[in-house]
Order: C-alpha cells, then structure tokens, then sequence
C-alpha cells in the first residue's frame, strides 16, 4: 500500500518521505522492520525513534525527532492513525455463507442466507439470525435469542433464551450471555430459595464482550449493555446491571445486581462495584479499587473503599512512611515528657 493511500485512510498528512513509498505492515516502534510503518504517542517511548527500523512513523502535530531516514505522517492523535493503518493491514475475512452438516437448528428459527454457521452450532426455537453474521464452532444459542447482522460469535459461547444481540457485536470465546441471575431468598427454615430469573439480556449495536465473561439474566426485566460499551475478558455482569454507551470494563471487573455504569466510564482491572450504584458518565475507577457508594460525573477514584485518586495518592505516600512517622512520634513523646519532668 502506496505512504500517501495509508495518509488519506489515517486522516493524517505526509510531512516528509516519498508518497509513492510502498508499506507492507504497521508495528510497533521497536518491533517495527522496513517497510513498515510505526507510531509515538507517549513521549516516554521518544528514546526508541532513534533506534526503530520503521520506515515511517506516525506523529503528532508538535512531536520532533532526530530522523531524516524516515517518513513522518502527522496526525491529530497517532495512535488512532496506527489503529486505522493496522486495521487496513489486517481486514476481517470475508463471510463464506454456509451451514456445517453438524449443526442443528430448529426448524422455526429464521436464518439469513449469508450466515455463516460452523460445526457443532445449536440454534434453538424462533431464533432470528441476520445477514453476514459469523457463528464459530460449538456455540450453543437457545430459544428466542436474536443476533443483529454483522456480528461475530466465537466458540464455545452459550446465549440463553430471549437474549437479544444487536449489529456488528463481537462475543469471544465461552462467554455466557443471559445465565440465570445470582438471586436467592432464605425460607422459613433459613434455607436458600431460588428466585426465578425470567428477565433477558439485551446487546446493542457494536458491543465486544470478552472471553469468559458471563452477563447475567435480569430476575425481571433486562439486563443491558448499551450501545459501544467494550467488556474485557473474565468480567462477571450482574442481573438487572446497566452498561451505558461506550464505557470500557477491563478484565476481572465485578458488577453486583443493579448497578448502574455511565457512559465513557472506565472501570480498569479488578474494580468491584456494591449493588444497586449509580456510576456517573466519564468516571474512572483504578485497578483494584472497590465502592459501596454512588460515584458523581467526572470522577477519578482508587481504593478500598475508594476516594478521590488524588487523595488516595497522598494517602499511599504517606503509608509507605508510617513507620517512620510512628518512629518520630515516639520520640517527640519523649521529648515531651523528659521537659515536663525537667519543668516539674
């Protein structure tokens, strides 16, 4: 691909190099080989330009390097002009539609022709499966679920009944969609007593649910992940949870029943989140962090529990020095107490 096609599908412009350039590949900067092409976004990566055999570079509009070897493309944000160019190097394969022999679907489910459907698949009663929809091996789709076009089902998925998936979602490996909600009830002789979960999950348009991750099944109602929200890997979703527009749950995350995620929240590794929570819109909570309490618009919070990130910044620093702190102390104690029996 010609420098100046990968420039006009990047959105960015050609300070420098030969336009005619051919580009086989994009990588990173010290992976990068000729003929490729890099990025910098971090300036703590600027001492790996002078060293990458990258033959251009994505840049932003202020960034200078020491380079006269390279090709320089600059762009309002480079790493999203690297996504775009890996993007052009690496499409998805086409759908090849088709039914294997092995898999088995009820008669009454309705199944576009250009689906494409691989061994093992089992489609349950009155399922609707549009066009270009692509469903790998040993996925197991119960009764009433409907999966909008274009989207990709990994194997070993399980969808469970009335689960409905909307456009160009992704759903890698063993996740579960709709699985029973965790919801129990103690009888009068203390005993556990299950109560029925008869809600469903909704999927709206261009989800990503990671692999393993399990999406519960509301006990009334719905449970839903609304439109661009991105789900990592091993992220467990309780019954009657809300995920709002384009927020972002990294792997090993934990919702409780009825929380409430806002949009463009990010909720990095191993965050956990009590019940019933209202997470507001563009709230970051930091790695391994929990709260038992609503989080306002706009915050950014760590710890357990958690508070204000850049409290709790100060708040580390200063555990890391309590045994010093506790050290002084005792000795401004006796201090103290050597001049009150001096002064007595």
């Amino acid at each position: 691909m010609k420098l100046r096609e990968i420039a006009e599908r990047t959105f960015s412009i050609i300070e420098s190099g030969d336009p005619e350039m051919e580009i086989i590949g994009a990588a990173g900067l010290n992976t990068a080989q000729p003929g490729e092409i890099t990025f910098l976004a971090n300036p703590k990566y600027t001492s790996q330009v002078s060293k990458t055999q990258a033959s251009a570079i994505f840049l932003n509009r202020n960034e200078q390097i020491e380079r006269s070897d390279i090709a320089i493309l600059r762009a309002s944000d480079p790493y999203l002009a690297y996504t775009r160019a890996l993007r052009l190097f690496h499409p998805e394969k086409p759908i090849q539609p088709s039914v294997h022999p092995s898999a088995v679907i009820d008669p009454s489910a309705k199944i576009s022709k250009s689906v494409e459907i691989m061994a093992n698949v089992v489609i349950g009663k009155n399922c609707e499966i549009e066009e270009n929809v692509k469903i790998f091996p040993n996925v197991t789709i119960y009764d009433d679920v409907k999966i909008g076009a274009n989207t990709v089902i990994h194997s070993g998925v399980s969808i469970r009944e009335g689960t409905k998936i909307g456009k160009n979602c992704v759903i890698q490996n063993n996740a579960t969609i709709g699985a029973d909600g965790f919801g129990y009830a103690r009888d009068e002789n203390k005993r556990w007593l299950k109560i029925p979960q008869v809600g469903y999950v909704v999927i709206e348009d261009d989800v990503e649910i990671g692999a393993n991750t399990t999406i519960d099944r509301a006990s009334v109602g719905e449970t839903r992940i609304k439109r661009g929200a991105k789900i990592d890997n091993l992220v467990q979703v309780g019954h009657s949870c809300v995920v709002d527009e384009d927020a972002l749950i990294c792997a090993q995350t934990g919702l409780a029943g009825s929380s409430y995620i806002g949009k463009r929240t990010i909720l990095a590794g191993q965050v956990g989140i009590a019940g019933h929570l209202r997470i507001g819109d563009d709230v970051v909570i930091t790695a391994k962090s929990a709260t038992s309490h609503d989080v306002e618009d706009g915050k950014v919070i760590s710890g357990i529990p958690a508070f204000d990130n850049k409290e709790w910044l100060r708040a580390v620093a200063v555990f890391k020095r309590l045994n010093e702190i506790a050290k002084r102390i005792r000795q401004l104690e006796k201090q103290v107490s050597e001049l009150s029996n001096e002064q007595s």
